[in-house]
């Protein structure tokens, strides 16, 4: 099972639409890089927001998700208050081809801050837009910016297809736009 280039990448996004925008070259001017890398993509973050609030003292929980623990903002920027964290979406939507796993990580930059990026594996023929955690570690406010790289994404390809793809188990999160809260 390799790990795929960036040609292979190219020709998934261009030809299958696997990225969708997709940036061909990684941009590094200005901005907190994003686009094709030599064997990964690093993916951009909208400017959607959900970030958590402890105002109306509840508990997040994944069985039982209170929209109160959040506060829904939109904007170039997100202010993460210490020691929290927010969901985001990413820019991109992606189709993974059904003999391929996306694998996350989060990119360097941000982790010098203490911010800790999560997202779940991407399976074989899930497709949508990715919600990604973003924690602040720290114990001052930590800025993200929307339109700029967020997380590294690393694509592996089987040469045997999985007996059961999320699209055949018809996964909940199938399709996602937009920042999805955890669901049942």
């Amino acid at each position: 099972m390799p790990v795929k280039s960036d040609k292979w990448i190219k020709e998934m996004a261009l030809k299958y639409g696997m990225i969708e925008p997709f940036q061909e070259k990684l941009v590094v001017e200005n901005v907190i890089s994003y686009g094709l890398s030599s064997y990964g993509y690093d993916i951009r973050i909208a400017d959607e927001f959900m970030v958590f609030t402890n105002v109306y003292e509840t508990v997040v929980d994944p069985k039982n998700f209170n929209s109160a623990s959040f506060v829904n903002l939109k904007g170039n920027v997100c202010v993460i208050p210490p020691n929290s964290f927010c969901l985001a979406t990413s820019l991109e939507y992606f189709r993974i081809p059904r003999n391929v796993i996306g694998l996350c990580l989060g990119k360097s930059t941000y982790a010098r801050c203490g911010i800790v990026v999560n997202i779940t594996p991407l399976e074989p023929e899930w497709e949508g837009h990715l919600t990604i955690e973003i924690s602040n570690t720290a114990p001052i406010p930590a800025k993200i910016y929307a339109g700029e790289g967020i997380a590294q994404l690393i694509f592996i390809e089987s040469d045997e297809i999985c007996s059961v793809s999320y699209k055949d188990r018809h996964g909940k999160y199938q399709e996602q736009r937009g920042v999805t809260p955890p669901k049942i």
